[in-house]
């Protein structure tokens, strides 16, 4: 599972020219589910997107986490961060988990934020979305489930 957290003053999704999703202070967050994740992927990522300290605190330092600033976040499904581009110039899609197997990930890695944030929005899951993003910073942080459990492991 990669997740892409994009600190944000306000972000927001359309699908079809309507608000589907919208958030102020707090992450969107753009999820790829790979094959073979699975719901302990979503929990590793979860918790560290949880713990992350990529908020400033009074002193301007990035000490404070999305719970810490009770922030929101914005979820997007996107099946393009599996892909891959080592052959060609045209990306496959081959390691993005089935719809079947994505959604219900998507929906309980959704399920696992809205348990410590106060607001969690989603977009469509497979749909074509609009996606707006007020970027506080910009900070951009990408993470791996794969190599955040191999760090654990060890």
């Amino acid at each position: 599972m990669i997740a892409v957290l994009q600190r944000a003053d306000a972000a927001s999704v359309r699908v079809d020219g309507e608000i589907v999703g919208a958030i102020g202070k707090g992450l969107l967050i753009l999820l790829g589910v790979a094959e073979g994740d699975t719901r302990e992927h979503a929990e590793v990522l979860a918790r560290k997107i949880l713990a992350c300290r990529i908020f400033c605190d009074e002193d301007e330092k990035k000490n404070l986490s999305v719970r810490d600033v009770n922030g929101s976040a914005l979820v997007i499904s996107n099946f393009t961060l599996m892909a891959n581009c080592r052959r060609g110039n045209r990306p496959d899609y081959v390691g993005a988990a089935k719809s079947e197997v994505a959604r219900p990930l998507y929906e309980y890695f959704t399920e696992l934020l809205a348990r410590e944030l106060h607001t969690v929005q989603t977009g469509r899951f497979g749909a074509h979305m609009d996606v707006s993003l007020q970027a506080n910073g910009p900070v951009t942080i990408l993470l791996d489930s794969y190599a955040l459990m191999q760090k654990r492991e060890k």
